[in-house]
């Protein structure tokens, strides 16, 4: 028997499928260039010398393709997600050497491209293996938020369970979390309390939409 949160998340889900169904790909793309521009020039960007970033789905969410152009041209390290196991919603996230290396990813679940594990023989820094530095910053999907910052998922708990890893080995290492910024279509932004959450779920820092920021 489904809980009533299970429930309520899985309504909104469907709901929100829908509505941005019918966004156009012009649409999408504008604002995307928007959002673009609100997070590159957020001074925890700016500041940032580890950043993951989603990379996004072929349609139905913001456009990541310059925020990832600039991670790079910025001479930051970049760190994308890579799912370990789907059934479990276990993931973490692994370096990219750059724009040529990122061009070589094979298409993953949902059409996101995925790195392997291994490049060029060598096995890949990784956030949780601690073989790489602190990320600073990770920038992250979703299908829907809100104004008190809460995030709707896309059901496999994938964020929230390395959140809770990471910040966990953060902790056990006397290291800061990362700040936390999702980027959203300005029909992905609900009213405070809109989205159901229970304990496991983790709240954003920032939430980047069109029209502004939202802390």
């Amino acid at each position: 028997m489904a809980s009533t949160l299970t429930k309520q998340k899985g309504a909104l889900r469907k709901a929100m499928r829908a509505t941005l169904a019918n966004l156009t790909s012009d649409e999408i793309q504008a604002q995307s260039r928007q959002i673009t521009r609100t997070l590159l020039a957020l001074p925890e960007f700016q500041q940032s010398k580890n950043v993951s970033c989603f990379l996004s789905m072929p349609a139905g969410e913001v456009d990541t393709s310059a925020v990832v152009s600039a991670v790079f041209d910025a001479g930051k390290t970049l760190y994308v997600p890579k799912m370990l196991d789907k059934d479990r919603g276990i993931m973490d996230f692994l370096q990219i050497f750059g724009e040529d290396d990122l061009r070589t990813l094979p298409s993953g679940q949902w059409g996101i491209r995925e790195p392997d594990e291994l490049v060029k023989g060598k096995r890949r820094p990784s956030a949780l293996s601690g073989s790489a530095e602190p990320l600073d910053l990770i920038v992250m999907p979703g299908m829907a938020f809100d104004q008190s910052l809460s995030r709707l998922g896309y059901g496999k708990g994938f964020y929230d369970r390395f959140l809770s890893s990471y910040a966990a080995a953060l902790h056990g290492r006397q290291q800061a979390r990362p700040r936390l910024v999702a980027l959203a279509l300005r029909e992905q932004i609900l009213e405070a309390g809109e989205v159901p959450v229970g304990e496991a779920d983790w709240k954003v820092d920032v939430i980047i939409g069109p029209d502004g920021i939202v802390s």
